[in-house]
């Protein structure tokens, strides 16, 4: 499929490249100009930053790269240190936060984005109390760990999404299901996570994996 046919094809989706932690390779993602890209905080990660995080190099990202913060059941105290610290805008939060607390990491002045595992038993309904206080959702398959799991969820579960907050599609996106995902036509879908496929081990990303997929959505 050609450029052109690309930016037809899917003509406003953006790009979420998670599971950054190495200075020369979130440089390395950073030029291909993804929208977003996600730093980890949960611990039990393997993609864990824990203190690495080079604040510089992340000071010097494009301001049209915005800087998104994982985290599982945090104290919004915590979130929003970490964001003041790293410049973080997004806080993504992939636990089982409540619309409360993600209305007090809103409070602080930190977007929100709430992370839904999907699974046969999923409902759209449980969002509506959520949409208030979120910039976006995101859709990740459900399984053992909180995201990272590397496989696809049905994505016709968000058929009948008709909530006004945007969402994030996660879960196995890579490039063997590229031709999928150019024709992708749900409602509400802004944009793809993308992490565990385009790695060559945790936490290191393949840029030109990444590339390539970025030239097949018309991005590159």
């Amino acid at each position: 499929m050609s450029t052109a046919a690309a930016e037809t094809a899917v003509p406003a989706l953006h790009l979420k490249v998670c599971g950054m932690k190495y200075a020369d390779n979130i440089a390395a993602v950073a030029a291909l100009e993804p929208d977003f890209m996600g730093f980890i905080f949960f611990p039990g990660s393997q993609r864990y930053v824990g203190d690495s995080l080079d604040r510089r190099l992340l000071e010097s990202l494009p301001a049209t790269l915005r800087k998104v913060g994982v985290f599982v059941d945090e104290s919004p105290a915590v979130i929003h240190r970490q964001a003041v610290r790293y410049g973080l805008e997004l806080a993504q939060l992939h636990g089982h936060e409540t619309p409360a607390q993600c209305a007090a990491v809103q409070a602080l002045g930190v977007g929100v984005i709430k992370a839904f595992g999907v699974d046969a038993s999923f409902s759209l309904e449980q969002l509506r109390p959520y949409a208030p206080h979120c910039a976006y959702f995101l859709f990740d398959t459900k399984g053992p760990q909180p995201g990272g799991n590397g496989t696809a969820f049905n994505w016709e579960l968000l058929r009948d999404y008709n909530l006004p907050v945007p969402y994030l599609l996660a879960g196995g996106l890579g490039l063997e299901n590229a031709a999928d995902l150019l024709r992708l036509d749900l409602p509400g879908l802004y944009g793809l996570d993308l992490n565990s496929r385009f790695e060559t081990s945790p936490a290191v990303k393949d840029p030109e994996r990444l590339r390539q997929l970025f030239r097949l959505l018309g991005r590159a």
